[in-house]
């Protein structure tokens, strides 16, 4: 293009003016294209996220919709999705269907001045010859058909960085949680304080308040509560997922702040109630391919905790495909994967969130020897609603509406008149007893 415009002035500057008149039309124009094209397509790329979005919840929870029946209405809010996307690319190509006419109309009007002009001035006062006016005539679309060739690559282009920014935005997110801790962590004894906690998840809507609490190395450490009481929050604090308001958490008496979160996390393993697997072999979920886990050390472990069979008794053994979130196994399955995977990792402290809170009283059954060997001297943490399951613990915490209301051991708690654990105790052995009843009537029956 500068080349093009330096060799038309260069010619004849009078017939270079008209064409330079309607040059500034093409750029405006090309402005504005780009702006609504690029709103354009950040709502087709916010419209695919939907869609894929929606398509893929309801395909995983496929089960659900057939359950309730609700097919057709999840089939309609899909048409809207749909519909909106669509339109989406339909203003793209109303933008290009305005956009590229304009720019061939000013190329031709172009064309159609300097001929005016200049067949006028070859004939009237041969200012412009012959030769200037087929070469103006040659070099009009070698002028403006670069920038019409710009605005169309440009549209692969404003596409791939709609695209870019979603993912740099992701990348950019500053972490809420600052790693300043110097102090790197290959053991703890299990030594674990909360001092005076106080924390929220969202401002002025206090979770814990004030929760104070020592567990001793070696010790198992129950919390109990009803749902909302705060009991997987301290699990949260105490790997740092969240920072907490006030107060301090002390592991062998150093605040964890001071303590590199990668080191920490290490040390303290995790056993949740929702076990997620990743599509790959029960070994690679269970090293989440770290190196230094070899196989040995998981096929010692799977003995150990007393789950090696189980394992064998699936097809291919360690190496059995689980599929998308392990759906290929039970939940009792999921939960002794989880347990080993955590205890492979041989850990100093260990946390087990609810984890016998929806499995049979088989896998219960070995879910409970596997706590029993991977809690033996090894600082535990275990937060669970069926208090059948901490009898064996050291202490009992027991927590209501974000603050502890009691402390002791099963048969200290029990000895309480009125007190919260025993009421809740009562209230489940109840429950647990008519639930067996009737279990045994309808075996009877049958």
């Amino acid at each position: 293009m500068i080349v093009v415009f330096g060799v038309m002035v260069y010619i004849n500057w009078r017939l270079s003016l008209i064409v330079f008149v309607m040059l500034p039309i093409l750029l405006y124009a090309t402005r504005i294209f780009q702006k609504y094209m690029k709103r354009a397509f950040e709502e087709v790329r916010n419209e695919v996220s939907n869609l894929n979005s929606f398509v893929q919840e309801r395909i995983t929870g496929m089960k659900i919709l057939q359950l309730f029946t609700r097919e057709d209405v999840e089939y309609k809010k899909f048409k809207e999705i749909n519909e909106r996307h669509k339109k989406g690319w339909v203003k793209t190509v109303w933008y290009n269907s305005i956009f590229f006419p304009l720019a061939d109309l000013v190329s031709s009007v172009s064309i159609g001045l300097v001929a005016w002009y200049g067949g006028l001035s070859v004939v009237l006062d041969g200012i412009v010859s012959q030769g200037d006016l087929i070469a103006f005539i040659m070099f009009i679309p070698m002028l403006f058909r670069p920038l019409r060739q710009i605005a169309d690559k440009f549209n692969t282009l404003q596409m791939g960085m709609v695209a870019a920014t979603r993912v740099f935005k992701v990348i950019d997110t500053a972490s809420q949680i600052d790693d300043t801790g110097t102090h790197v962590a290959d053991h703890f004894k299990g030594n674990i304080q909360f001092d005076n906690i106080h924390f929220s998840y969202v401002e002025d809507e206090v979770v814990l308040k004030g929760v104070s609490f020592k567990v001793n190395a070696g010790d198992t450490v129950a919390i109990v509560g009803a749902t909302g009481a705060g009991k997987s929050t301290i699990i949260n604090l105490l790997n740092r997922f969240y920072e907490i308001n006030d107060g301090a958490i002390l592991v062998d008496g150093l605040n964890i702040k001071d303590v590199t979160l990668p080191s920490l996390r290490t040390q303290i393993a995790v056993v949740l109630q929702d076990v997620f697997l990743f599509a790959d072999t029960i070994l690679n979920n269970i090293t989440l391919n770290n190196p230094e886990i070899t196989e040995e050390d998981v096929f010692q472990a799977a003995k150990d905790i007393g789950i090696h069979d189980f394992i064998m008794s699936l097809p291919n053994g360690y190496n059995y495909n689980v599929k998308e979130r392990g759906f290929m196994l039970s939940s009792g399955q999921l939960q002794l994967i989880s347990f080993l995977r955590a205890y492979v990792t041989n850990p100093s402290i260990l946390v087990l969130d609810e984890a016998t809170s929806s499995v049979d009283s088989y896998s219960e059954q070995l879910i409970q020897n596997a706590t029993d060997k991977i809690t033996k001297g090894r600082t535990s943490i275990v937060i669970a609603h069926r208090l059948a399951t901490v009898k064996k613990a050291d202490k009992i915490i027991v927590m209501d509406a974000g603050k502890i209301v009691e402390q002791g051991t099963h048969d200290e708690l029990l000895k309480k008149e009125n007190g919260y654990y025993k009421n809740l105790y009562e209230v489940q052995s109840v429950s647990y007893t008519h639930l067996r009843a009737h279990e045994t009537n309808n075996s009877i029956a049958y």
